[in-house]
């Protein structure tokens, strides 16, 4: 398409004035997030110099965000000092094992990052619900989990957890998303389908989550993710401000949205209040 044709079309088609407006949006929203995705790589260096070792965890429900955030920190980093670990339903031998051996396996060497895109975690809420473990297995994680993640700290891990919190309906537009969009009807499973429907049981299952792995050592991130971009542009802040690493750019805004980013306790609280709006607060 010439010059000619382009101001054309824009100057009678709404529907492209409107794809190229949204277009440069998201290109502005991208570079913005630049600066920070440097001091992603000044992040990195820092755990290189220092031989030292970070787990971040990143959770939440299907459809809140995590890939695509997960994508962004990733996205200059060097290739040779992180990965990105997104484990599958185990195997017959790995359910005869330990739980977290899987999980421990796939932890970061000296000088690496390793983000779990989902984590042991899928044992405090995705399992329960839909039946994957018994009671007895659930009991026994929620009552292992915060001595492990403490262990990892006192052990010299920088740990951090994360969790995406997308309200229902905004999830119940990306669902639908999904399966109208080819170019992502790959990431709508069986399991996604049963989301809506089973949104009490994993309101409480994070509840309880929150309540019992919130912890000094180990605490919780909660962020907003129904805006893509403050939740990308917060995860991010959050964890360069985990890290205590070197020339650090001045002219940078590190603080994170208060509105966007809640403590674990804070979350609880929030979530408190709505169960009892509801009637569903179990005390």
């Amino acid at each position: 398409m010439d010059i000619r044709s382009f101001v054309n079309l824009f100057q009678k088609d709404e529907v492209f004035q409107k794809h190229i407006y949204l277009n440069y949006i998201e290109q502005a929203q991208e570079d913005s997030l630049k600066p920070f995705q440097v001091e992603l790589i000044k992040l990195q260096e820092y755990l290189e110099e220092h031989d030292s070792k970070m787990i971040v965890l990143i959770e939440g429900r299907d459809a809140s965000g995590k890939g695509g955030a997960i994508r962004r920190i990733t996205r200059y980093m060097n290739e040779k000092h992180y990965r990105v670990v997104a484990l599958g339903k185990p195997s017959e031998v790995e359910r005869s094992q330990w739980y977290f051996q899987r999980y421990v396996e796939q932890f970061p060497r000296g000088g690496e990052v390793v983000l779990f895109d989902r984590s042991w975690y899928n044992r405090a809420m995705v399992e329960p619900v839909f039946g994957f473990c018994t009671k007895e297995q659930y009991q026994t994680f929620m009552n292992s989990i915060p001595y492990f993640e403490a262990d990892l700290v006192n052990h010299g891990f920088y740990f951090i957890k994360i969790y995406f919190s997308v309200t229902k309906e905004e999830q119940n537009l990306r669902f639908l998303e999904r399966e109208h969009n080819p170019l992502k009807q790959w990431k709508l499973s069986e399991i996604d389908l049963q989301m809506q429907e089973k949104w009490d049981n994993f309101t409480l299952m994070k509840y309880e989550m929150l309540k019992k792995t919130h912890t000094p050592k180990a605490p919780w991130t909660v962020i907003r993710s129904d805006d893509k971009f403050k939740a990308r542009f917060n995860v991010i802040k959050t964890i360069l401000n985990s890290v205590p690493y070197n020339d650090r750019n001045p002219d940078l805004d590190y603080s994170v949205d208060d509105t966007i980013v809640h403590s674990g306790n804070k979350e609880i609280e929030i979530m408190e209040a709505d169960l009892k709006n509801q009637g569903k607060f179990l005390g």
